[in-house]
């Protein structure tokens, strides 16, 4: 047997009746979706149903499997204790997804569970399901902070444990869309959030995979949307099978973007294996990115790459522009991976005799001495995206309100303890939250008085 279905839905907890009461109506269509998903699946009568949950334990380098028996839950968080489900685990299948996991090199299995409990997002899929039938198990498994290509792969590793024991089985990809579609929504406003929407309702409809892996994780990031790595596994689940593909409702009446779409597969197809073209695509933006390097950019990687390698400082290149060789000045290195920072370090007054040597001393430790990060290791080297920051010079003011988070850096004082903090950084929008992040860095408690200092910077990449 195989994975005969999948459906990607959203977990809004009002379209639960005793949370969402008169509220419900609001979001019908979803409700209705909801409604003729639980009706099809029963009609298949799976003998697992597999279940993807941006709300369940979720750690960047690993897939959690819940482990055990079984496990239940309810909705008193939302004032509605009364409404408990409770689901018998596929614990078969779930050690021969973490076997064939294994077998791929993706780090995942039943380790670290730290709350046993279902979450929502888990919970409402299984409410719908089993007012239509319960004679199945479930499996549940949580997001990573992986890129979508491994994503993806891990969907392909769960296809083949479900192939491999002769299961039936139904997959639910549980996650909202954007959480930023109105700016009188709870999460706000992103130009951004409407553009995602409209691309998964797209690939809903058409069943366009390769679009939807494809998506930059800035954008996703900007978009707040919440499902995107559960439908990359699931679009990994239906690796190289043809879909009949269909957008079943989307609604966003709240802020919040509730899209359900159905995929049943088809026959084999060998030009819906996303894997190698995924492959490509991001070694192409790599490339691209190199190609573009300027001299301080290609510093910091040349720093990285010589001392990951060999141990050894690297050397100046030659012909560096004078501003690098003759001026001096702070600097920090910051390294991304997969759109998330791998590590930052850096010095607000320069320490060495020029910006150069600044650069390479920071780029070192920003790989080996951020505390907040393991030492990157020499398989790492090839995924790394660096950007340098080079400080003009700080001056002090007087209040939060001379900072700007897009032109200004903040510095904040108190006796011996120091924290910074660059500016125009994903997720810092305001002065406050700047403050209160450089506090955090320097040890400076919210009621403890500070001297503020700002800067400018130019920013390589």
């Amino acid at each position: 047997m195989s994975i005969v279905a999948a459906f990607a839905v959203p977990h809004p907890p009002l379209i639960i009746a005793d949370v969402g009461g008169s509220d419900a109506r609001i979001i019908s269509k979803t409700i209705d979706a909801y409604r003729q998903v639980a009706q099809e699946v029963a009609e298949l009568h799976p003998d697992a149903v597999v279940i993807t949950s941006p709300h369940s334990i979720m750690y960047m380098d690993y897939f959690h499997i819940s482990p055990g028996s079984g496990a239940s839950g309810d909705f008193g968080q939302f004032n509605a204790p009364q409404v408990r489900i409770t689901t018998d685990y596929d614990e078969q299948l779930a050690k021969e997804i973490e076997k064939q996991a294994k077998l791929s090199g993706i780090p995942a299995g039943t380790l670290g569970q730290r709350d046993r409990r279902l979450d929502h997002a888990t919970m409402i899929p299984l409410y719908f399901l089993q007012q239509q039938f319960k004679d199945f198990k479930t499996v549940r498994i949580g997001l990573s902070g992986l890129p979508a290509l491994v994503h993806y792969r891990f969907g392909i590793c769960i296809k083949q444990a479900v192939e491999n024991l002769g299961r039936k089985v139904v997959f639910i990809a549980s996650g909202d869309l954007s959480h930023k579609l109105k700016s009188e929504g709870p999460y706000g406003f992103s130009p951004d959030g409407p553009v995602y929407d409209k691309m998964i309702q797209d690939v809903f409809e058409n069943g366009d995979f390769m679009r939807l892996l494809a998506q930059d994780e800035s954008f996703c990031e900007s978009a707040a949307e919440c499902g995107q790595k559960s439908f990359e596994i699931m679009a990994g689940a239906l690796d190289g099978m043809a879909v009949d593909s269909k957008l079943l409702s989307y609604e966003g009446p709240f802020g919040v973007g509730y899209g359900v779409g159905q995929f049943i597969p088809k026959q084999a197809d060998s030009a819906r294996c996303f894997a190698s073209g995924l492959a490509n695509l991001i070694q192409k933006k790599m490339d691209s990115i190199r190609s573009k390097e300027d001299s301080f950019v290609h510093l910091a990687r040349l720093s990285v790459e010589s001392y990951i390698r060999t141990g050894k400082r690297a050397v100046k290149p030659e012909g560096l522009p004078p501003e690098m060789t003759e001026k001096r000045a702070g600097t920090f290195v910051s390294l991304h991976k997969d759109g998330n920072l791998r590590g930052c370090i850096g010095t607000i007054s320069p320490v060495e005799p020029c910006i150069a040597d600044e650069i390479i001393s920071n780029a070192i430790s920003a790989c080996t001495r951020d505390p907040r990060f393991e030492p990157v290791e020499e398989k790492e080297l090839d995924s790394l995206v660096y950007s340098v920051d080079v400080l003009g010079p700080y001056e002090k003011i007087e209040s939060e309100s001379q900072l700007d988070v897009k032109r200004y850096g903040v510095i904040v004082q108190r006796d011996s303890r120091r924290g910074l903090l660059l500016p125009n950084l994903d997720g810092v929008d305001t002065p406050a939250q700047q403050i209160e992040i450089a506090r955090q860095k320097a040890g400076i408690g919210p009621e403890e008085e500070v001297q503020l200092y700002r800067f400018e910077v130019v920013r390589h990449f």
